[in-house]
């Protein structure tokens, strides 16, 4: 049985309760003031570069476009920041990935503690430079060769090395500022600095659709029929955001004394969309990877079996074409398995051994190894169920977008509608924590 929480506008007096809550409005402010220093970052350009030329290629072209989106319009512009927290999130997923193959990685993960997840953080540190480096010396290979890109008088040699080092320093400068506001901050950083270049892009894909519509008013129509499909795929984000499967707990009497404690029956909430916004947002940076270089790779001159196999490769990982979408989709579901997998409160083994520890049981089921089973099948359907919800989601107003003709919102699609939805419940989410936290801390006072 899926439980969904009740979502409901906060009133004015929530409001101030929020900006009153111990430690919470410092949170708030500083999260405000490290979105809004990066946000100053994406207006700073790579010292020679023509961006106007850039600019408008990005316009036209959909890969760039889509890069550009999620960079907040750093791609666009050219600016220190245009690598965005793209080379994070992919070195976070590389070094995830590892620690499940590799022992060594696997025990700084599960067996050391907090000094072991440090250690971790710091090798993802490291390998973002790595990455950096290396996705900043293929864009600006493909950007030095675009006609009109450099300033007139510019030194080609010295342009190249400093754009290559202000970019990979922009790229660290971004990372920082994300861990900054998770570990100081409300939300998490990373994904709330995807969620505001994404909020930025919004204004131009209006103004783009009312001329686009203004040119031909039959599409009149299939804007009204688009908007009202995102609409309803907002409906079930919110829906699959919050939907649990609770798994009842009897737990045993205890007698101290005159008086009984305990035998009250609880429930393990196990959520229906474990990994949130996650699965989308490494599905993305994975999927962007061969395309961008695939990009890149399409302004050389090839010939013969070469360009066979670029044109084959290049028609699997169009962002436009059915096969891309069908690789998104089955990540996705994979990505879902694979971040409910190594989720601490979501292993099945440790959740029976705790449950055996405090005399707890399953209704039914027995102690130890059977709960353990009996906990993995309901964790792999709810997973399964909230893997395949999620694919579909996230293709529904992309495929929507085709039968209605308006191509305009194409890049702020599904997976944008997903990012924004999730990302604003997540952090509606984490507001409501402080100020429970609150009302707890004024009770026992009081």
């Amino acid at each position: 049985m899926k439980e969904m929480a009740t979502m409901r506008m906060p009133t004015t007096a929530d409001l101030m309760s929020m900006w009153n809550a111990s430690g919470l409005k410092e949170k708030l402010i500083f999260t405000f003031g490290m979105l809004v220093l990066f946000r100053f970052g994406i207006h700073l350009p790579v010292y020679g570069i023509n961006n106007t030329a850039f600019a408008n290629l990005a316009a036209q072209n959909n890969l760039l476009g889509f890069l550009d989106l999620f960079t907040g319009g750093a791609l666009g512009k050219v600016s220190i920041f245009a690598l965005g927290i793209g080379p994070y999130i992919t070195s976070s997923i590389i070094i995830q990935l590892m620690a499940v193959i590799v022992p060594s990685l696997e025990k700084l993960q599960k067996e050391e503690g907090e000094a072991g997840r440090r250690k971790l953080s710091q090798i993802t540190r490291l390998f973002t430079v790595v990455l950096a480096v290396f996705q900043a010396i293929i864009f600006m290979s493909y950007l030095v060769h675009l006609p009109n890109s450099i300033m007139p008088g510019v030194n080609h040699v010295m342009f190249y090395i400093s754009a290559i080092v202000s970019m990979t320093a922009g790229s660290v400068l971004v990372m920082w500022m994300s861990e900054l506001i998770t570990e100081k901050g409300i939300g998490n950083g990373g994904s709330l600095i995807i969620f505001v270049g994404i909020i930025s892009g919004i204004p131009l894909y209006i103004s783009r659709t009312g001329l686009m519509v203004q040119q031909d008013s039959s599409l009149m129509f299939g804007l009204i029929m688009l908007l009202l499909i995102f609409f309803v795929t907002m409906i079930f984000i919110v829906i699959m955001q919050e939907a649990v499967r609770k798994v009842i707990i009897v737990n045993p009497k205890r007698q101290v004394g005159n008086k009984v404690y305990g035998g009250v029956n609880t429930y393990i909430p196990f959520k229906l969309n474990p990994g949130g916004v996650m699965p989308i947002i490494f599905a993305i940076a994975i999927l962007l990877f061969p395309s961008t270089v695939l990009s890149l790779v399409g302004q050389a001159h090839l010939t013969g079996t070469a360009e066979t196999v670029f044109v084959f490769l290049n028609k699997i990982f169009n962002p436009s074409g059915i096969t891309y979408y069908a690789i998104y989709f089955l990540m996705i579901v994979a990505l879902t398995f694979f971040y409910a997998s190594i989720m601490p409160n979501m292993q099945p083994k440790e959740i029976a051994d705790n449950l055996k520890k405090y005399g707890s049981s399953i209704p039914g089921v027995k102690p130890g190894k059977p709960t353990a089973e009996a906990l993995d099948k309901i964790l792999t359907k709810t997973t399964f169920i909230g893997a395949i919800a999620l694919g579909l989601i996230a293709l529904v107003p992309a495929f929507a977008s085709y039968a209605t003709h308006i191509t305009t919102f194409q890049g702020i699609g599904a997976t944008s509608l997903i990012i924004m939805v999730g990302v604003a419940l997540d952090l509606i989410n984490q507001v409501r924590t402080h100020l429970l936290a609150r009302n707890y801390e004024s009770f026992l006072k009081e």
